[in-house]
């Protein structure tokens, strides 16, 4: 396995993936799977930011992504991100997710961000909450039955994980640019 940053020219894998998941799980509440192009245009929109967008190649095929974005938009969620992963149909349970989710996470303490949550669809989700949960994120609370998907309210699990010093000290400059509109 080889974690690398992703490219527009995955952009059709990363759409596979996760149309995949918007079709048959409630990892995501998307109810319409979003294209390549897209899903290209959120890869850039993450990049942009300076914030990790990987892969993990498998023989030379995308076999998950993940990446981290803005929590919030406000200015004071400036220190926070939220991560993302999505690992390909019959890809689960070989170690992708938490090699990806182990790379993202590295890759956003340097930036000087302090806490990584995880807003995860369904209580049911154990794949996700566990690898979470292996990768050092604490249960944060539960909401219920927030979101409304295939015929079912499903609820979000919340987890945290501090970056760094975490909240043990204040920040330094920096963080990520974020409005207040």
């Amino acid at each position: 396995m080889r974690i690398r940053p992703a490219s527009q020219a995955d952009a059709a894998a990363l759409a596979a993936i996760y149309g995949h998941h918007v079709a048959h799980g409630f990892g995501t509440f998307e109810e319409v799977a979003p294209d390549a192009d897209e899903m290209a245009a959120r890869l850039a929109a993450v990049t942009r930011r300076g914030l990790p967008y990987l892969v993990a190649e498998i023989d030379g095929a995308v076999a998950g992504f993940a990446y981290a974005g803005p929590f919030r938009a406000r200015a004071a969620y400036r220190y926070t991100v939220e991560d993302s992963v999505y690992i390909a149909h019959g890809r689960q349970g070989q170690g992708v997710g938490k090699a990806l989710l182990g790379a993202v996470i590295a890759a956003c303490e340097p930036l000087g961000l302090r806490q990584m949550v995880a807003m995860i669809g369904d209580s049911a989700n154990a794949g996700s909450i566990g690898l979470h949960r292996s990768c050092g994120f604490a249960h944060a609370g539960v909401l219920g039955a927030v979101g409304f998907k295939a015929g079912r309210w499903v609820d979000v699990v919340m987890m945290q994980r501090g970056l760094g010093p975490g909240a043990d000290q204040p920040p330094g400059p920096g963080g990520l640019e974020l409005s207040e509109s």
